[in-house]
């Protein structure tokens, strides 16, 4: 019998995908545990029709993640930190600063996740790696300075 899966299923599939599986096992596991559907007609067509429309959305996150990475790669924004006396830092830099000041300098908004900063323990000048979406990069120039 021939089953969409609704879910993961070890040993059978994955989501999404159209099973060739026992007449009694879609019988009296699958079926009843709404883990798969008799792979009718429309039932294939629903399946297709929600893999299209997740392609869609994959392609417009990657196209508004490339005009993101065209607006912050080589850009510059200015995190300023806590120092002491003999000119050591408070803690450090991270990407939650960083996305902070993208927010507050340049208006983007940038996920702390997805931006890699080397350990920052003094004030100077450092590269920050975005990675926005598969194979969409940017690289950030941060200026770490002494708060006012």
């Amino acid at each position: 019998m021939k089953v969409v899966l609704e879910q993961d299923v070890k040993g059978t599939g994955k989501k999404g995908e159209v099973v060739n599986v026992s007449d009694g096992y879609a019988r009296n596991f699958l079926l009843p545990r709404k883990m798969a559907s008799p792979a009718d007609a429309s039932a294939v067509n629903a399946m297709n029709i929600q893999k299209s429309a997740a392609q869609h959305r994959k392609f417009e996150a990657g196209v508004k993640a490339r005009e993101l990475a065209k607006k912050l790669d080589n850009a510059m924004v200015k995190v300023p930190v806590r120092v002491g006396e003999n000119g050591k830092m408070f803690g450090t830099v991270s990407g939650k600063e960083v996305a902070a000041a993208i927010q507050e300098q340049l208006g983007l908004e940038v996920d702390k996740k997805k931006i890699s900063i080397d350990t920052v323990r003094s004030t100077g000048e450092y590269v920050a790696k975005l990675s926005l979406f598969e194979e969409v990069k940017a690289n950030l120039k941060v200026i770490v300075e002494e708060q006012k």
